[in-house]
């Protein structure tokens, strides 16, 4: 019995590509209109209790102890051993959040570890 290499479907292309760009759209947003933005910093270090300043606190413990480069990191290299669409997702999510939110180095590894992932030997033809 032989195990069929691992293919995605264009539907599951497809719905990547919207997680990838959600994902980075978001920490994008994150990152110059609440992290960056002197505005939102004073303010929410004063105490303002909205959704931006806790989103702003919550990813700023984040990226300050590299938990997004190291999911990446962790999951890239489970994705490499035994890929799966849920693993590429959550590596995706997390890369693309580590790549912009200042874990650049291990997001960085993380997305050629999913790249190496694709480089498997083609299937031998009869």
């Amino acid at each position: 019995m032989t195990k069929k290499p691992f293919r995605l479907t264009p539907y599951q292309v497809q719905f990547l590509i919207v997680v990838g760009f959600v994902s980075v759209g978001y920490a994008i947003y994150l990152r110059y209109l609440g992290i960056e933005n002197s505005t939102v910093g004073l303010a929410c270090d004063a105490g303002l209790q909205t959704l931006i300043c806790k989103a702003r606190t919550v990813s700023t413990v984040l990226f300050k102890n590299s938990v997004f480069g190291i999911v990446a990191l962790v999951v890239a290299t489970l994705n490499l051993m035994r890929p799966s669409i849920v693993l590429l997702t959550v590596g995706i999510v997390a890369a693309g959040l580590g790549i912009v939110l200042y874990n650049v180095v291990l997001s960085g590894l993380a997305i050629g570890l999913f790249i190496l992932g694709f480089a498997r030997p083609a299937p031998a033809t009869a």
